[in-house]
Formats: structure tokens, sequence, C-alpha cells
């Protein structure tokens, strides 16, 4: 995970190794990436809920059956699924949870893009009702959400946020209410965590206001970001039933500003910079310049494996494009470099070849860290002062119209 993403944030407390007997529930974005983001971001066993088609791929059964998945079948995956398909795994799940274990679920039932979150089913409330009934191990649950800057691309960030812990003894009511209230909760929880939108359109408004107050806060992290969009979405909801000529005011001036943005490929951050360079720490650049030499190999002798993936991926489900991505390349990579490494002792002599397999392995890392600092560039002196002139006035705007607006909302909501 530390190699796929660049940066992964944290906000809320993780499950401690003691955790016992709960179930999480997290939003569904990226097929395998999501459980594995969740289990390694925890001390705690967990056992995730998978669609059991997965079992079919070849190669992943073993992986599933290593990490105590356990296979659910589902409708859109069974046209002719009877009702009794998945009564012994819900069994089995129950028996688990009373036992003191703990499960992942993704109660939106499959991985997608939408700007919100899909309706959740009730599956997971069942599970934890049924686990009730066995009279062992107190039964708890809690929302886990995931968030992405730009959730299929390789070294992108992402934020694991933890919602708060729910007793399920706290919940009221019986039978099929109470399992409505249940899966109610986990809604409003993960809900609570997430920053979204009724349409991709609205959602990127929101992302885009969000980017440009947390930037004109000094915090660029998807933490803050995170904080602040979600304040945003509240006022965005507000907005939308008592000014929507407002809010199509702030997305026209916002949306120049963006799409100016895009022609000379620069971020918020550095269209606010107004072209003044960013300042980097000079140890960081001195660490790059010491690893050069290895990271030029790393560049050649990794070029093909680095495209192989995307290539494969995009043959894919479009949802698990980074599932797919990142699949491919623990495959892949690990056998070029042995490849490497074998044509090196069969072509060179010692000591060469010895130093070739070095490089051969640690230099595909070093082009790791020169392709971060390429993303991450600022590309902002490329552009004319004119351009950045009027990058600067877009921006103003922007603000003035997204100021008018929160205003607006502030009269609203203060008594």
């Amino acid at each position: 995970m530390r190699l796929y993403f660049r940066d992964i944030e944290r906000i809320g407390t993780p499950p401690t190794a003691e955790t016992s007997g709960r179930v999480f529930v997290a939003n569904h974005h990226n097929a395998l990436i999501d459980p594995i983001l969740v289990l390694t971001d925890t001390d705690c066993e967990i056992s995730p809920i998978s669609k059991s088609t997965l079992w079919k791929v070849p190669g992943l059964r073993w992986l599933l059956d290593r990490a105590g998945a356990v296979p659910i079948v589902r409708k859109q995956d069974t046209p002719n699924k009877s009702a009794g398909d998945n009564d012994a795994t819900f069994d089995k799940i129950a028996s688990h949870l009373a036992g003191g274990g703990n499960i992942l679920i993704f109660p939106e039932g499959t991985s997608h893009s939408e700007p919100q979150l899909a309706p959740l089913r009730t599956g997971a409330a069942r599970m934890l009702v049924a686990a009730e009934g066995r009279k062992g191990t107190a039964q708890t649950f809690q929302a886990v959400a995931l968030e992405f800057d730009r959730r299929d691309n390789f070294r992108s960030r992402c934020l694991v946020l933890w919602g708060p812990v729910r007793t399920l003894a706290e919940v009221p009511g019986l039978g099929e209410e109470r399992v409505a209230r249940i899966t109610e909760q986990m809604d409003e929880d993960l809900r609570e965590l997430l920053v979204e939108g009724e349409t991709h359109e609205e959602r990127r408004l929101i992302a885009r206001v969000a980017e440009m107050l947390a930037n004109d806060a000094g915090d660029a992290s998807l933490a803050g970001w995170n904080a602040i969009g979600r304040q945003v979405e509240l006022a965005n909801r507000t907005l939308r039933e008592l000014g929507p000529d407002l809010i199509a005011h702030v997305e026209a001036k916002v949306g120049a500003y963006y799409a100016e943005l895009a022609k000379y490929g620069l971020a918020d951050a550095q269209g606010r910079a107004r072209g003044r360079e960013v300042a980097k720490p000079s140890s960081r650049w001195a660490r790059r310049a010491l690893l050069a030499p290895l990271a030029v190999p790393g560049f050649v002798l990794y070029g093909i494996p680095y495209f192989i993936p995307r290539m494969v991926a995009r043959r894919y489900d479009a949802d698990a494009v980074s599932t797919i991505k990142l699949g491919t390349a623990l495959v892949l990579y690990p056998l070029w470099a042995a490849g490497l490494v074998g044509l090196a002792f069969a072509f060179l002599p010692p000591p060469l070849n010895v130093g070739a397999a070095v490089i051969a392995v640690v230099s595909p890392f070093a082009a790791l860290t020169w392709l971060d600092a390429y993303w991450g560039r600022d590309p902002s002196h490329e552009a004319t002062p004119a351009a950045l002139s009027n990058l600067a006035k877009l921006r103003n705007v922007a603000r003035t119209a997204i100021d008018d607006a929160r205003s607006r909302f502030d009269a609203t909501v203060t008594p």
C-alpha cells in the first residue's frame, strides 16, 4: 500500500489489537484495494466479506483464503440465486462474530464511481443481530470511510477515516424494524465521514471549493480537504434550496478558474501562488541528487513494466482499475527483476554481475522518488506573467463568489 499510494492519511482512531465482535462497514470504490487499505490500517484481525466470483480468479483464491475472506453470493452475479444460498455463510459469520471475530463488509454491495454513497443493504445488520442471538461477545459496529484524490492513479493519495464505535445493544427495536435502524445508523455514520454530491458535477464543485479554501488555510492535506469539504457540502445542500442562482454563479466562476488552470497544467496551489517559487527543503533535493545515478537506470530498466499494468487495467471493469494495476504489478515486477538479475549473472563477470544485480533490484525505488518529484513539481514558472496575472484575477473572482455564498449560508443558519 505504501508503494502504490504516495501518501496515506488517517482521521479518527483505528481499532486496537484487542477489538472483538465488531462489524466494520466501509464505502467501496476500488475493488480489492479498499479492503486491503482497511486491513493494513488496524492492528486487529479482520475477515473481509467478498463477492464469491473473486474465488474464480486464478491465483486470487489462495490470497483470499489466507486473509480469512468469506464469500458471499450476490444476486447480480448469480441471477438464479435462491434465498438459502448464503444461509450457511451467514451462520458461519454469526458464529465468528459471537466468538470474538471481526468482519469487514461493504454494504453498498458493489464497488462504484458514483459521487455519493449507494443505498446500503441490510446484510451487515442481519449478521450483527444473528451474532447477538448466540449470546457470545457483545457486538459493535464501526464505519470506516475511504477518500482518494485520484483513485485510479498509481502514487495518488488516500485518506482513511474511522467513525465512532456503536454498541448493538443500544439500538432499540425488534425484527425488521431493528435491522432497518442499524442500517440507517451505518448509513448516517458513513455519510458523516464522506464528501458527497448529488451528481458528479456537484461533487466536483464541492471538491474544488474545498480545495481552494484548504489551500487558503495553508492545509494541503486530504484530511484538511475532507474537513472543509463536509462543511462545503452542507452549505451547498442548503443554498441549492434557498439560492440556486447563487450556486450557479459560484459554479460558473470556479469552473472558469479551473478551466484556465487546466490550460497550463496547474493545480490551485500553484495558481494561488501566482508563479512564486514554492520552497522545497534542500535536504530533499540533496537526497534526489544522490539517487540520480540509480534513478536513471531505474527508468531505463523498468520503463516497459511500468506501462503494462495500466494497459492491462484498461481491459477490465472501470471500478477495479487500481486493483488490476496493483495485482498485475505484484506479479510482473518481481518476475521482471528476477529476469534482470538472471541476465546479469549470465552475461557479466564477477564482480560486475553482483553490482548489476543490485542496481536491477534497487534502481526502481530511486526512480520512484524522482517520479514523485515530477508529479509534485510546480509548473507555474512555465506560464507567462500575463497568464499568471489572469489566473490571479480569475481566482479572486471565484473566491468572491464563494465568500458571497458563504455569507448567505451564515446568515441562513445564524438565528
